[in-house]
C-alpha cells in the first residue's frame, strides 16, 4: 500500500494546492476582514481544531515556529469565527478547482465518481495521534461534487501531514530543520535562503544548520551527507508507510478506478501552474 499512498500524494497535492496558489481561497478569507494572506492562513487551517492557543496551532503544524503561529493566533479568531474562515477556504478552493477544471470537466460523472470514492477512503482512517485529521473528520463532508473532492483531498492531506509529523519527530528533525531538509532535497542552496526560514535569525539558522553538522546529516559546505539523504529517505518512505491506511477500505478495482478517473483532473491542474510533489 505504500506506493499507492505515493501515488495518491502526487494525484492529490494539485487539487489541494489551489488553496495556495490560486486566488480564489485569498480572495475568499480577505473579504471576511483577514489582513493578510498568513492571517487567512492560519485562521482557516487550524479552524477545525477549534479556539485553541498558538502553542496547540504550532505544535499541530510543526514546521513553523512559534512566534508565527502566534502572530496570528488568537487574534485573526477575535472579529471572525473559525467556522467563518473555514467556509471560507472551502468556497474559495473549490470556485478555484471549478475556473481551472472548466465546465465540461468538474461538472463530469468521472469528477463525482472520483469525489465519492475519495470521501469513503477519507473518512475510513483512525484517527489516533492524528490531531488535524481528526479536526476535519468532525466537519461535514460537502454534497456538492467539486467541494467534496477538494474537502476529502485536503483531509487525505492533512492525514499524510501529520504522520509526516510523526515521522520528523522519530527521526530528530525539527520544524525548521525540516525545511533546511526539504531546501536541500529541491537543490537550493545555501538551504537557509529557502522558503519560510529566509526570514530568520541567522543565528538561530546557524545553531540549526551546526547541529544536522554535529549529527553527521550535512558537511561543512551544508549539504546533504550520505546519512542525511538516508535520514531523509527514510523519512519520506515512513511518511508513505503511515499514509496507507485510509486506501485500504478500497478494493484494488475501486483504487484503479479513482486513480484512472483522478488522472485528467491532476493533468489539468498541473498545467495551470499546481506542481505536483517533488516538481518545485
Amino acid at each position: 500500500m505504500t506506493k499507492t499512498a505515493r501515488r495518491m500524494f502526487e494525484l492529490l497535492e494539485p487539487i489541494c494546492l489551489v488553496t495556495f496558489l490560486a486566488d480564489e481561497c485569498n480572495e475568499e478569507l480577505a473579504k471576511l476582514g483577514h489582513r493578510t494572506y498568513w492571517d487567512g492562513y492560519f485562521a482557516s487551517r487550524a479552524a477545525p481544531l477549534g479556539r485553541v492557543p498558538a502553542q496547540v496551532v504550532h505544535a499541530a503544524f510543526y514546521s513553523f515556529t512559534p512566534a508565527e503561529a502566534a502572530r496570528h493566533i488568537p487574534s485573526a479568531w477575535e472579529t471572525i469565527p473559525p467556522e467563518a474562515s473555514l467556509a471560507a477556504r472551502e468556497r474559495g478552493s473549490a470556485a478555484s478547482l471549478r475556473r481551472i477544471l472548466g465546465d465540461e470537466l468538474a461538472g463530469s460523472p468521472g469528477l463525482a465518481r472520483a469525489a465519492e470514492l475519495l470521501t469513503k477512503a477519507a473518512t475510513s482512517a483512525p484517527t489516533e495521534g492524528r490531531v488535524m485529521y481528526a479536526g476535519l473528520r468532525a466537519v461535514p463532508v460537502p454534497e456538492e461534487p467539486v467541494a467534496r473532492l477538494w474537502h476529502s483531498a485536503n483531509m487525505l492531506r492533512e492525514h499524510r501531514c501529520d504522520g509526516h509529523v510523526a515521522a520528523l519527530v522519530g527521526a530528530r528533525i525539527g520544524g525548521i530543520a525540516a525545511h533546511l531538509f526539504a531546501a536541500l532535497a529541491q537543490g537550493v542552496h545555501p538551504p537557509e535562503t529557502y522558503g519560510r526560514v529566509g526570514h530568520l535569525p541567522k543565528k538561530r539558522l546557524d545553531a540549526v544548520l551546526a547541529d544536522l553538522r554535529e549529527r553527521g546529516l550535512i558537511d561543512a559546505g551544508s549539504r546533504f551527507t550520505d546519512a542525511g539523504r538516508e535520514t531523509r529517505q527514510r523519512i519520506e518512505n515512513l511518511t508513505d508507510e503511515l499514509a496507507a491506511a485510509p486506501y485500504e477500505t478500497l478494493s484494488a478495482a475501486e483504487l484503479d478506478e479513482l486513480i484512472t478517473e483522478l488522472e485528467p483532473i491532476t493533468a489539468k491542474l498541473v498545467a495551470a501552474g499546481m506542481p505536483v510533489p517533488g516538481s518545485d
